[in-house]
C-alpha cells in the first residue's frame, strides 16, 4: 500500500489531478499506519505482521 500511495502521489503531481494525488495520501497514510502496528507486533487483519 505503500508503494501504491507514493506511485498514485506521482501520478496525481506530475499530471495535475487533484483527486488522485488525494486519494494516493490517503493510501499512503494508511499504509503507513498498517506498517506501524505491524512492526508494534499489533495483529492486522488476522495477521501477525503487515508486510
Amino acid at each position: 500500500m505503500i508503494i501504491f500511495g507514493i506511485v498514485l502521489l506521482i501520478i496525481g503531481f506530475v499530471m495535475g489531478i487533484a483527486i488522485v494525488w488525494t486519494i494516493g495520501v490517503i493510501v499512503l497514510v494508511v499504509g503507513l499506519i498498517l506498517w506501524l502496528l505491524g512492526a508494534l507486533g499489533h495483529a492486522v487483519g488476522g495477521r501477525k505482521h503487515y508486510f
